[in-house]
């Protein structure tokens, strides 16, 4: 088998892949928007929820880039990431139920993503599901 026909298998953007890199654009439009804002006009009010918000955005834009590239490497590197996220949103999630003190202003998984419709949390479980489908249906094609 070639080089492309393999990528072209092991595609990740094809059913659900395709509405996970669509949530995912979305979510990078939203993150880094809101916190290139909010670095640019008052960082020095909540610094490490407008620098979480940010981290966020770039994790959301490198998942989006794997599952558009496709193959074996980028799936690996995209589980990697969406379980980082995932662990972000879980312990950010946490800290910002029990010491509400520590994030003035809210980031993006404030609360499991409360304030964006708990996509945050929903979107790398999603992901994850599909990524390991996804395998499990090229190694029985294998």
């Amino acid at each position: 088998m070639t080089a492309v026909a393999e990528d072209r298998r092991r595609s990740l953007v094809t059913g659900p892949g395709m509405l996970l890199v669509w949530f995912y654009g979305v979510m990078v439009v939203g993150a880094l928007s809101r916190s290139v804002y909010e670095i640019a006009t008052k960082f020095d009010h909540a610094p490490l929820a407008y620098s979480l918000s940010a981290l966020a955005g770039v994790v959301y834009a490198f998942i989006a880039y794997s599952l558009v590239r496709g193959g074996e490497r980028a799936r690996r590197a995209a589980l990697v990431c969406c379980a980082a996220e995932l662990a972000g949103v879980l312990v950010v999630g946490t800290w910002t139920l029990l010491d509400r003190s520590a994030f003035p202003e809210s980031t993006v998984w404030s609360d499991y993503g409360m304030g964006y419709v708990f996509i945050p949390v929903l979107l790398p479980l999603s992901a994850l599901y599909w990524l390991r489908r996804s395998a499990a249906a090229d190694v029985r094609r294998d």
